[in-house]
């Protein structure tokens, strides 16, 4: 009787397993591509009207200095180490833009570099004057034809040994 038993809870339990297995949710997942199928579409989009604009600005004098300004602070990026900048606008406007994000352009070592914010998270920094001294760690640039500098991601901004700015990745998922 015990053995009977056994049996039939056993196989209730594989049983339920399966019902369960078969008719979960799943979640959709991102497809990750192959590099074969990167590749194509890096190449589809350098063939687009974008990616020809793109290449053309980087093979020129503007692309090249921006370029140059990247590789003189790559390994304070790679580091996260900090930098010394000298803030050299708060006012920043691209053409064409009447609102959006607020943009603070400092020099590092000689070259300009923009760091967009969003204006909620400008707040700590519209105290910032043009001339003044700060400490800024980043982890990432980016380059765009539609911009005069290297855009550098400011994580975290002090001045005299007092945090302004530091970038909260939790509530973006590290982005």
């Amino acid at each position: 009787m015990k053995k009977i038993i056994y049996v039939l809870i056993l196989s209730l339990v594989v049983v339920s397993g399966l019902i369960f297995f078969v008719n979960r949710e799943t979640k959709p997942s991102t497809k990750l591509l192959t590099f074969a199928e990167r590749d194509a579409e890096r190449k589809k989009w350098e063939a687009s009207a974008d990616g020809i604009k793109y290449q053309e600005w980087k093979v020129s004098a503007e692309g090249k200095k921006v370029k140059a300004s990247h590789d003189k602070i790559r390994k304070s990026l790679k580091d996260f180490s900090e930098m010394e900048a000298v803030v050299t606008s708060t006012t920043f406007k691209r053409t064409n833009a009447e609102s959006g994000p607020k943009w603070l352009i400092v020099s590092i070592n000689g070259e300009e570099y923009m760091m967009q914010f969003i204006p909620k998270d400008f707040e700590p920094l519209k105290n910032l004057k043009v001339n003044d001294k700060i400490i800024v760690r980043s982890r990432s640039a980016g380059y765009s034809p539609n911009h005069p500098y290297l855009i550098l991601s400011g994580d975290y901004i002090e001045q005299n040994n007092k945090m302004l700015f530091k970038r909260d990745f939790s509530k973006n998922k590290g982005c």
